[in-house]
């Protein structure tokens, strides 16, 4: 497999990379349209967020069956979860 074949097959996956970068930047534009709340979580937060947006916007330019993406969104969220007092 070449670099052009494992283009074309997340391409047909995850939708084109153009729709893909436009969901997930709006998304992440949004989670950081109040800057001081944004700033004040931990990078192993704010990282979650990222990657959960970046799988919400797999889900929504693509394959919304493909339950990898479903599956590492509750994987971050409980990464983070596990480090929060009860």
């Amino acid at each position: 497999m070449n670099i052009l074949d494992t283009i074309a097959e997340r391409e047909a996956r995850y939708g084109p990379l153009a729709s893909n970068a436009r969901i997930a930047q709006g998304i992440k534009n949004v989670m950081r349209s109040d800057i001081d709340r944004w700033l004040d979580l931990s990078a192993d937060k704010r990282e979650a967020l990222d990657m959960i947006a970046s799988k919400i916007s797999r889900i929504l330019s693509g394959d919304p069956e493909y339950r990898d993406n479903w599956w590492d969104i509750a994987g971050f969220s409980t990464r983070i979860a596990d480090t929060l007092a009860p």
